[in-house]
């Protein structure tokens, strides 16, 4: 089974990756990942890669064009794969089609986690992370013991600079004006299934198993 997950920032893609990878043994692919492991083993794309990433600029499509194909050529991927974050643009989603034609292989379900934006900006902005352990609170869903101190390790509990209201709206535009195409790509061929992620983790997971016929 050939999955992508998409989503807004703050809609749970982590969480149900996670989830999907545990109960369906496909491999999880991050092109945030891959590039971190191409530029540690300096191989020669991870080169390329490091050269864009050093100056603080965007790895360009034909860089994660040549990650992605590495990776979808291993041996592993036979037993399915996850995208999780990629691809963001309508062009990616094209490059990636034509390296899984080359492949001989194809997408079977897009989940699309849906999430009301007013409920989104409650959920990223109430979140506070431990300065220590990284574990994660929130200040209505899931706060800790003692305000603003972690339970697990005592560190200070703090909101990172991408969870306020202003950065939170400068990414959903971008998302919007990226991802909002992909997803009209992939509707045109009837793999896109929309899932509720205003509910509790595990009422989410219930729902994409229940899209991915499980």
């Amino acid at each position: 089974m050939n999955l992508l997950i998409i989503g807004a920032p703050g809609t749970g893609k982590g969480t149900m990756s996670s989830l999907i990878v545990d109960e369906y043994k496909v491999v999880h692919v991050s092109t945030g990942d891959m590039l971190r492991e191409a530029v540690a083993n300096k191989t020669e794309v991870g080169l390329k890669a490091n050269e864009y990433m050093t100056k603080g600029q965007l790895v360009p499509d034909s860089v994660i064009h040549d990650i992605i194909s590495e990776r979808l050529a291993k041996n592993d991927i036979k037993q399915g794969f996850l995208f999780d974050g990629y691809p963001r643009t309508y062009e990616q989603a094209l490059d990636l089609a034509d390296i899984l034609k080359g492949l001989n292989m194809k997408i079977d379900c897009v989940i699309n986690l849906n999430l009301d934006e007013e409920v989104l900006k409650k959920r990223i902005t109430g979140r506070r992370v431990c300065s220590k352990c990284k574990e994660i609170y929130h200040i209505e869903n899931k706060p800790s013991k003692v305000d603003g101190i972690c339970d697990k390790c005592g560190g200070e509990l703090i909101q990172r600079k991408d969870d306020t209201l202003e950065s939170l709206s400068t990414r959903l535009e971008a998302y919007h004006a990226s991802t909002k195409p992909v997803i009209d790509y992939y509707q045109q061929f009837g793999l896109v299934k929309d899932v509720n992620a205003d509910q509790k983790p595990e009422a989410v997971f219930k729902d994409i198993k229940a899209v991915l016929g499980a």
